[in-house]
């Protein structure tokens, strides 16, 4: 209780901290503060609560925290309404298990495992043939800047810097004339993109310039052609070299494209998946969405987890570029998205200023910002962007703790494990425990391969399956 004169009270704003639970959306968890419960996701809060202008989350966090598991649990409860979750590239994987509980389609990409053809339209060249008229048209359009943005990415991944404009003049050329001469019912390959190259048809020597001179030509297509082939006989292997192992299903209820099986330091393939995977992710969702204006199937919600952010930021110069493309392109309405990662610095790791000022984008234009434990200099910077109180900056850097040196027992929590700071506008932000069930443990667990026998033995037992095979 406080007691002031009218005069001293009509300033006081004792409410630092947190402020009043909101109560629509997947419930997450308690108010660390009062006990209440809190509910609350991106899609939920931006079309039955308006609090927000724009459905997305922007979640950042020191490893181990749970960032992961609060994101799972809005997959669950989001996929209870009928919201299709897409898990758009899993790298350890965080989310498969849970998808594969929800009925959902797990699809594995890496060497000797499974391949996405970028150049195939998937279910947007499938939805435009359906669809027909004018509308078909449009979205035929839109498929092409679809395909020539993620060639395009590839490329900046292999070169490690981005393509000159011309080159994308004469890649785009090519695409034209690739659909074009490609029977109905087949979907060109990045080889058959090269012949084209090699060939040189007139629409594509126009937009070189080559005025009739083969030299000229030559050097105009050489850089392209050899980046090319480098995609497909390079770092990248044949993961791109043929059709798509498995499209994804429109009609699946949640869906995961586990990409856990690349290894760890194959870095440039790790990111050129995640963004293939964002790519077809993304341009089913744009499918589904001009059948549903079309009137051919029912309308459906999406949610994007896009996790691990860093990592195809830092895979080559301007890659941000074409992460901000690939989820502009896509159609706003009905699709919600989170956007995970570690820390602001993962953006200023990046080696252009240009890069590094796009990626701070991505969280000032969030409509929810969602903090783990973060360190006391990393809250400062980010209290530049979202605007936090002293209390707020205070309050997650404690969470970042380790363990105390005299903990004893099994295997003592840090301080901020399933602790989260939601941040929304200037609003004061809402501090909440997370506290999982055992479904969501066994389903979720990212020390795996930390688990000794006699724990592996004992989730086998509960489950009723042998966790070492599927492990």
């Amino acid at each position: 209780m406080w007691r002031a004169t009218t005069v001293q009270a009509c300033g006081l704003w004792p409410f630092a901290a947190g402020s009043g639970a909101p109560m629509s959306g997947v419930p997450l968890g308690q108010h660390l503060f009062t006990g209440a419960t809190v509910c609350g996701d991106p899609l939920s809060w931006f079309t039955r609560a308006h609090y927000i202008s724009n459905p997305s989350l922007f979640m950042l966090g020191m490893p181990g925290l749970g960032k992961s598991t609060l994101v799972n649990r809005m997959l669950i409860g989001l996929a209870a309404t009928g919201v299709v979750p897409l898990v758009l590239g899993d790298l350890k994987p965080d989310y498969a298990d849970t998808v594969r509980a929800l009925g959902g389609q797990v699809i594995s990409i890496g060497r000797g495992v499974g391949g996405i053809n970028v150049l195939d339209p998937g279910a947007m060249g499938a939805a435009a043939l359906r669809i027909g008229g004018e509308a078909g048209r449009v979205l035929a359009a839109e498929t092409h800047g679809r395909v020539l943005n993620m060639v395009a990415a590839l490329i900046t991944i292999v070169r490690d810097r981005a393509m000159d404009d011309h080159e994308q003049s004469v890649l785009s050329a090519a695409l034209h004339h690739l659909r074009e001469r490609t029977p109905p019912g087949r979907a060109p390959l990045l080889p058959d993109l090269v012949q084209i190259l090699v060939e040189g048809p007139d629409r594509v020597r126009a937009v070189t310039l080559d005025r009739g001179d083969e030299t000229r030509y030559r050097d105009a297509v050489d850089p392209l052609h050899r980046s090319l082939l480098g995609i497909l006989d390079g770092p990248l292997g044949d993961t791109f070299a043929s059709e798509t192992s498995t499209r994804i299903d429109l009609n699946a209820p949640a869906v995961c494209v586990d990409v856990s099986r690349i290894g760890e330091a194959d870095t440039q393939l790790t990111a050129a998946a995640m963004l293939a995977a964002w790519s077809d992710g993304l341009g089913t969702v744009a499918a589904s969405h001009a059948l549903a204006d079309a009137g051919l199937q029912p309308r459906r919600w999406y949610f994007t987890v896009l996790d691990e952010l860093w990592r195809p930021m830092r895979a080559a110069s301007g890659i941000v570029d074409r992460i901000d493309a690939l989820t502009r392109l896509n159609r706003t309405l009905g699709l919600g998205d989170a956007k995970i990662t570690h820390t602001l610095k993962d953006a200023e790791a990046l080696g252009t200023e240009s890069d590094r000022f796009k990626a701070r984008g991505f969280v000032e234009r969030a409509g929810m910002v969602v903090c783990a434990g973060l360190p006391r200099q990393e809250m400062e910077e980010l209290g530049h962007v979202v605007g936090l109180s002293r209390r707020e900056i205070e309050l997650v850097s404690s969470w970042s703790s380790p363990p105390g040196w005299a903990a004893h027992g099994d295997r003592e929590e840090p301080p901020g494990r399933g602790r989260f700071l939601i941040k929304v506008g200037g609003r004061p932000g809402i501090p909440i425990q997370v506290s999982i069930t055992d479904t969501e443990r066994h389903l979720h667990d990212t020390n795996k391969r930390w688990a000794t026998n006699e724990q592996v033995a004992d989730l086998s037992k509960h489950l009723g399956t042998d966790v070492r095979r599927t492990a």
